[in-house]
Parts: structure tokens; C-alpha cells; sequence
């Protein structure tokens, strides 16, 4: 592993747009990623709360999700999220007094902890080169939702980028300085396209929320860089990541050791079975409605019980998903709301106006 702890200096436009210090504060955000919302209203699907046909946004907005995280695609083929489509639904949520979590995923479709595959636009380039692309690409599709009215108040620079992004130029753990390099490109193009609007909060997606001591590296690691960010963003499916206290111990490490917010960005739980069903698993909720709504009770608690404000929140993975992983979702078959939507009604409802 090559490790540069010397920031990395910007000149001209960059350095020009860099100078103005983050201006947009967060409570704590209730969010859910809806990418996937607007592609299914139109094909047809209806969702319904209590049996009425509503919107999807006004029912996540009915019961106290304030925030909508959207990801953006490069160039798509086969799926909708490319820079108009997501314009159009940001719009959709800002009208509904939503605030924006735009995420990018550098790639022309998903990028996790197993790919993160370069944009073929930008295929075999050099990592300047490449930099330079991340800088132009997040700069012009920046400036485009600032012009739309929808500029996000946060940003995250990679999609659970624990391995890096843009493989293999930025594939960790050995090309750390290429990593760091187009991290920074991604911010200053953040920087250079937001104008003279407050720069977005922006975020460092580490996948593995449950894993303390690989958390605590990652962003000791980062922070050896110089490159200055806001929010530590994790992901949390105990399928996957471990144990709620296991959850709860990387959650006190990072308060202790970092000064950033923290916000488990991605999470979900199934309604009905689908990730415990080999003989002998042991789910740590059963896969039914009534366990869906119990794992998200208990990460929320969880959140709130480590008492520190740099806890900012939490975002459920996708809520109105189709297809495969519908056993996410939030609604049945037939598009009812499931008892998980209520689960923060107590928490943000408050006297009859």
C-alpha cells in the first residue's frame, strides 16, 4: 500500500471554488433511498397507505422521512438512473419539503464493495487523466441540479468505497494515492459546480458497519490525506455486516475517534424470507412484517442510544424496490404499506395543529 499524507493542492478554478466553507447543518435525518420510485409509478405500480392510493414520496413524507437519497449513473443502459431522470424526481422531493442526498457511483451501473467498474467513457484512461474526468463529470452535473432549483444538501464521493472505486486504477488497498487522488477530483468538482450555492455536507461510504477495526483503518487512512469531508456514511444488513452490538461498538469507535458525523446510510430487512432460509440459519429477527418492523426499531434505538450528536440518522435501502428485492420493500404484493412505514410516526408527530 503506497500512502500520501501530503494534502493535495488545487490551482485556478478549483482552488477558487474550494475557498468557501460548508454552510448546509443536518438534525437527524430519516431517509430512505428511493431511486427506484419514479420508474415504478411509471410503469403502473400503485402504492397505497391504509389501503389508499397515494404517491409514494407523500406516503414517505406522511410518516417522517425528510430526507431522499437518489444514486446517478454515468452513462445507464438498462436502468433509470441517469442525470435527468434523477433531476426530475429531486424535484418531485423538493416539492414535498424533502432534502437531497445525492450518491454517486462513478460507474454506468452499481458499484459496491465487489465492483466498482469504471464508466466505459472512461475506460483505460491513466489516473490523472481519469481525476480529471471525475472533476469535469461531478462539476457539469453538479452545476445541472444547481440550474434545476434541486442542489442536494449532501454528496457522497463513491458508492461503499471500503475497496476504492474506479477499478483498478482506485482499487484498494494497493493504489491508496489513486483512491485518494479521485476523491478529491469528485469534491472539487463538487465544489467548482455548486456556485455560489452552500456547499453540500459531504459524505465517505464505508460498507461494513458492524466491523470496528476495518472502520477505524479505512478512515485513519483517509484522514492521512488531508482531504476534507463531513459525514462517515455506513451500511448495516446484519445478513452481511454481524450483530447489533457489533453495530454498537464500531458506532462508539467512531464517535470517540473521528471528529464527523455519522449517518448508517444504507440498511434494510426482509418482510418475508430470503436471506436466512439455509437449513439451520439463525435470523437475528424473523423474516415477517412484524420482524422487518422490530430490525428497524432496533437499529433507530440503537442510533439513539449511543447519546452523541454526531449520530445523524438513518436511510432504508430501497423502500420501493421491484423485482428480486422487493422482500426489502416497504409495501406487499399489492402495494399496501407494511407496518415498517409506521415506525417513526412516534418519533416526528407531534401536536394537532
Amino acid at each position: 500500500m503506497t500512502l500520501l499524507v501530503a494534502p493535495v493542492f488545487v490551482t485556478g478554478a478549483k482552488a477558487q471554488a474550494a475557498d468557501s466553507v460548508a454552510t448546509v447543518a443536518i438534525t437527524y435525518a430519516i431517509g430512505a433511498d428511493l431511486s427506484f420510485l419514479k420508474q415504478a409509478e411509471e410503469s403502473g405500480v400503485v402504492f397505497k397507505d391504509n389501503g389508499v392510493a397515494k404517491p409514494g414520496l407523500d406516503i414517505f413524507r406522511d410518516h417522517g422521512y425528510d430526507w431522499i437519497r437518489l444514486r446517478l449513473f454515468h452513462s445507464p443502459t438498462g436502468l433509470p438512473n441517469d442525470l435527468a431522470y434523477t433531476i426530475a424526481l429531486a424535484r418531485e422531493a423538493k416539492q414535498r419539503g424533502m432534502k437531497f442526498l445525492l450518491n454517486y457511483h462513478y460507474a454506468d451501473s452499481w458499484a459496491d464493495p465487489g465492483k466498482q467498474p469504471v464508466p466505459k467513457a472512461w475506460e483505460g484512461l491513466p489516473v490523472a487523466v481519469l481525476a480529471d474526468s471525475v472533476f469535469d463529470y461531478t462539476r457539469r452535473t453538479i452545476t445541472a441540479f444547481r440550474e434545476a432549483g434541486v442542489m442536494p444538501q449532501m454528496v457522497q464521493i463513491g458508492n461503499e468505497t471500503r475497496n476504492g472505486m474506479l477499478w483498478p486504477v482506485g482499487r484498494l488497498p494497493d493504489n491508496w494515492d489513486a483512491y485518494a487522488a479521485l476523491t478529491k477530483a469528485g469534491i472539487d468538482g463538487v465544489d467548482a459546480g455548486r456556485g455560489t450555492a452552500p456547499r453540500p455536507l459531504l459524505m465517505i461510504h464505508y460498507d461494513q458497519g458492524a466491523d470496528a477495526q476495518g472502520a477505524r483503518a479505512f478512515y485513519d487512512t483517509f484522514e492521512a490525506y488531508g482531504i476534507g469531508y463531513d459525514i462517515i456514511g455506513l451500511s448495516y444488513y446484519p445478513w452481511w455486516h454481524g450483530s447489533l452490538l457489533e453495530l454498537r461498538r464500531n458506532l462508539f469507535s467512531l464517535v470517540t475517534h473521528f471528529d464527523k458525523d455519522i449517518i448508517v446510510v444504507e440498511g434494510a430487512y426482509n418482510w418475508r424470507p430470503a436471506e436466512y432460509t439455509a437449513p439451520g440459519a439463525l435470523a437475528p429477527y424473523p423474516e415477517t412484517p412484524e420482524g422487518q418492523t422490530e430490525y428497524l426499531e432496533s437499529v433507530h434505538e440503537t442510533l439513539l442510544s449511543i447519546g452523541s450528536e454526531k449520530i445523524k440518522g438513518f436511510f432504508w435501502w430501497e423502500p420501493a424496490v421491484r423485482g428480486g428485492l422487493r422482500s426489502r420493500g416497504f409495501f406487499d404484493e399489492d402495494g399496501n404499506a407494511l407496518p415498517v412505514m409506521n415506525v417513526f410516526d412516534k418519533y416526528v408527530r407531534g401536536p394537532v395543529e
